[in-house]
């Protein structure tokens, strides 16, 4: 008879950001040790609210499943020797495993025998194996800043104060950090002051709805919704979709009431990002947008609790609102005194980082790298002096009473306060889309400017940090040099720019050096940087939906150039899925593996002898010209037909002549040959690594 199991740990509020992690590990690890353990379940979920993390097991087996299992043994010509009699390893193998020798039996492996044991186990109760398994799970869970409490060395997100173990309708007993697991749980920590009692797990989600607490973050974040729709159309808008903000307002609460404020109007004048940065980063508020994306004096936010005293809430979120935007309006109006150009200087007081300078330091080399990118992209002199004087202000407003107290504004305030002051709206723009990409899915910059600045800078603070011994360890990247490679592998493909990688991280370093900050030299750090954003780029492509092993083919023919290499596995991707590549791959592969270990050779036609290797030599040299013309203008489909035009001659060649012959001149030219072949077909990268 099957009964459910559920396990809550009852904490002190969680970080909002640790719980959706925290759910994944408690699922992921539940089935894995459930797993282990042989106990099969009907249905799993997990659960979480600021005050709790929770696993429901639906359905699940009283018992274990018996084990049956064949374990092998020492081949039988080690088990038994000539007369059939057990050896030294048959007996000690036997004893290993808990069975006679006489119960041993054999059985083949690749047409070897080998002697083999049969095993079982029978399965113990469910019960027996709960309090182990519970105490496991919470074990497992980890978090980026765990704490102690107490004098306990046990580390979590925060301190634990109550467990309930239930499986059916009885307690799962066990001690942990020095709490005795029981029934009873606590519900929301203002609403409700009696405690829960839960008879059995099936009680569990309406035991503490009735207590004020919405258990499933799924059920929260559907109300919230809902709220924020009705609230918002009521005030004649709507709220645009925020993700990340309502995945993080979803667990701050346990039982979601939404309200509507207002904004006073004296404030609207103010930028939209100026408003709505202190509502969403700092107050967690939802903007309200009208239907046209115009920003209206409203805001919605969500209480913890339920709809008593609501007027006071509201009228409470507009105060708190009110002093931060009277702090921005003012900052604007003081940061406008000065034009932007003239905060340049001021740079130098800020240290970007100590080994590395000052961010006036900073701002010499991203124009000096910018104007480096401009000249080689072949843009001409207005665009050239567009992108000079964004590099030269890209940074000025770091220094504004703005972004000192609202740093997420930085690059948003640049633009505004360079439009203010006279700039180019050319400049503006690749002022606002130098950061971008700042996370994971948001816009490229799409302007010249924009881009070439972005990848200055983003290019800048990597070369430099690694020039100074700062790199990304595991899943450990403070610096976030992975999201700003990723940026400009991102920029490089969407542009569809053709330049070198090596080259723009050997002119970056050179303005580290003329600074004096350069500490590890460039041929220690240069194969690192490569590889480094080669694993970009593999990220990057695979992104596009493209097939791993494509993608590593791809790169084997090197990563210097992203465009390059992108186009080389989008032509692969396409030709793979023809009928004939196969027997273009076979042909690769063989003129690959004879000589994957040989020295490059020179080939000397006058040296061949037969009439297959002639005619191949000799369909060579006539699409040759065709063939390099076709790769240097990235008509890679057009060398691919071409190369594989010889594969006809190619499979004659083997089928008349032997490659590895004793005649070592014919041999050599013979590989010189097959090396060409192998240059030829492999246009679209190294076909030897395709699964």
């Amino acid at each position: 008879m099957a009964n459910d199991f559920l396990l809550e740990i009852g904490t002190e509020e969680i970080p909002a950001k640790f719980s959706p992690g925290a759910m994944t590990q408690l699922k992921e690890q539940a089935r894995k040790k459930l797993a282990e353990l042989r106990l099969n379940y009907a249905d799993m979920n997990v659960f979480a609210t600021p005050r709790r993390l929770a696993l429901l097991v639906a359905g699940l087996d009283e018992k274990q499943q018996d084990l049956l299992m064949e374990v092998k043994g020492p081949a039988v010509k080690a088990a038994y020797d000539a007369k059939g009699i057990p050896t030294k390893a048959a007996l000690g193998f036997a004893k290993g495993q808990g069975v006679s020798v006489e119960s041993l039996f054999t059985q083949e492996v690749n047409g070897v025998p080998y002697v083999f044991a049969r095993k079982s186990e029978t399965g113990m109760e469910t019960p027996t194996l709960l309090p182990q398994l519970a105490m496991d799970l919470i074990n497992s869970l980890h978090f980026p800043k765990p704490m102690r409490w107490g004098d306990l060395d046990f580390r979590f997100a925060r301190p634990i104060r109550w467990i309930v173990a239930l499986y059916g309708t009885e307690v799962v007993p066990f001690q942990f950090v020095g709490l005795e697991s029981g029934r009873t749980s606590r519900g929301h920590r203002t609403l409700t002051t009696e405690p829960v009692l839960f008879n059995q797990p099936s009680e569990y989600r309406e035991a503490l709805r009735r207590a004020y607490v919405v258990v499933d973050p799924e059920e929260r974040k559907a109300q919230i919704q809902a709220q924020i729709k009705v609230l918002a159309e009521n005030v004649g808008g709507e709220v645009p979709e925020d993700e990340e903000l309502l995945e993080e307002v979803v667990h701050i609460v346990e039982y979601p009431t939404a309200l509507v404020g207002e904004v006073a109007s004296r404030y609207m004048h103010l930028p939209n990002a100026v408003i709505t940065t202190p509502m969403r980063e700092h107050q967690r508020y939802f903007p309200v947008r009208a239907k046209d994306g115009k920003l209206l004096p409203y805001f919605i936010t969500v209480r913890n609790g339920d709809d008593f005293a609501l007027e006071t809430v509201k009228a409470g979120n507009e105060k708190v609102l009110k002093a931060r935007l009277e702090d921005a309006a003012f900052y604007y109006r003081e940061d406008q005194k000065v034009p932007l150009a003239e905060l340049v200087s001021k740079l130098g007081k800020i240290v970007y980082h100590e080994k590395l300078g000052t961010v006036e330091q900073r701002v010499e080399r991203l124009r000096s790298l910018s104007r480096y990118i401009a000249v080689k992209l072949g843009l001409d002199e207005i665009r050239q002096e567009e992108i000079d004087r964004t590099a030269l202000l890209a940074k000025a407003d770091l220094v504004t009473l703005m972004v000192s107290d609202f740093p997420e504004l930085q690059g948003i305030m640049g633009a505004d306060y360079a439009r203010a002051s006279g700039e180019k709206p050319e400049v503006c723009q690749g002022i606002l889309e130098h950061y971008q990409p700042r996370f994971s899915g948001d816009d490229l910059p799409v302007s010249a400017a924009g881009r070439v600045v972005s990848i200055a800078d983003k290019l800048d603070a990597i070369v430099g940090a690694f020039s100074i011994g700062i790199q990304p360890t595991g899943s450990q990247d403070p610096y976030a040099l992975r999201r700003q490679a990723q940026g400009i592998v991102g920029i490089f493909l969407d542009s569809g720019w053709d330049l070198s990688l090596t080259e723009l991280l050997q002119e970056s370093y050179r303005s580290f050096s003329e600074q004096g900050t350069s500490p590890l030299p460039i041929e220690d750090i240069l194969p690192l940087l490569q590889d480094f954003f080669q694993q970009r780029v593999r990220f990057a492509l695979q992104e596009q939906g493209l097939r791993y092993d494509t993608v590593e083919a791809a790169l084997a023919q090197g990563s210097d150039h992203f465009n390059r290499a992108g186009n080389r596995a989008r032509v692969l991707s396409e030709k793979r899925q023809e009928e004939s590549f196969i027997q273009y791959s076979q042909a690769y592969i063989r003129c690959f593996n004879l000589t994957k270990k040989e020295t490059p050779q020179v080939l000397y036609p006058s040296l061949l002898v037969d009439p297959t290797e002639i005619a191949l030599a000799q369909g060579i040299v006539a699409r040759e010209e065709r063939f390099k013309q076709a790769v240097a203008m990235g008509d890679l489909a057009e060398a691919y037909k071409l190369a594989g035009e010889l594969v006809p001659q190619i499979e004659d060649l083997f089928q008349a002549v032997m490659i590895m012959v004793e005649d070592e001149d014919l041999k050599r030219t013979r590989l010189a040959l097959l090396g060409q072949c192998v240059v030829m077909l492999g246009c679209l990268g190294d076909l030897s690594v395709l699964a």
